[in-house]
């Protein structure tokens, strides 16, 4: 086996998936709050892609705990787009853990990827319709 063929999922698109268990009121979160409408669909999925990316809601009689990122975004300016999503009606969690604590539904998270060339990270999360928990964030340089 060569070097190549070990790296299969290296050189494989990633793509996340979250559960709907009302997969229209989904819809129209993503619409309504986010700005966000699906490029394809088929029975019980939708499909969105972002920058290149891509993501899948999936009608789902489970649901996520919510107690972990699912999803999130980097962006280049997270205080306007927070304020943009504001308001359009989403609602920001507010974080009081060891090390990491939100003021106004931001918080300064110490450390990044080296290979992001960043010192750290501005972050903020909010749960979808379906109580999905997803990040927005932006490096700190």
């Amino acid at each position: 086996m060569n070097a190549d063929d070990r790296n299969m999922l290296a050189r494989g698109r990633v793509a996340t998936r979250l559960p709907a268990q009302d997969l229209e009121r989904a819809r129209r979160f993503y619409a309504e709050r986010l700005g966000l409408e699906p490029v394809d669909e088929r029975p019980g999925g939708l499909l969105y892609r972002c920058a290149g990316t891509e993501f899948a809601l999936f009608a789902s009689a489970g649901s996520s705990p919510g107690t972990f990122t699912q999803m999130g975004w980097e962006v280049g300016d997270l205080e306007a787009v927070v304020a943009e999503l504001r308001s359009r009606g989403v609602v920001f969690e507010e974080v009081d853990a060891p090390g990491l604590v939100t003021k106004d539904g931001i918080a300064e998270v110490t450390g990044n990827y080296p290979s992001k060339g960043a010192r750290g990270e501005r972050a903020a999360w909010f749960r979808d319709s379906e109580g999905n928990l997803l990040g927005i964030g932006e490096p700190v340089g």
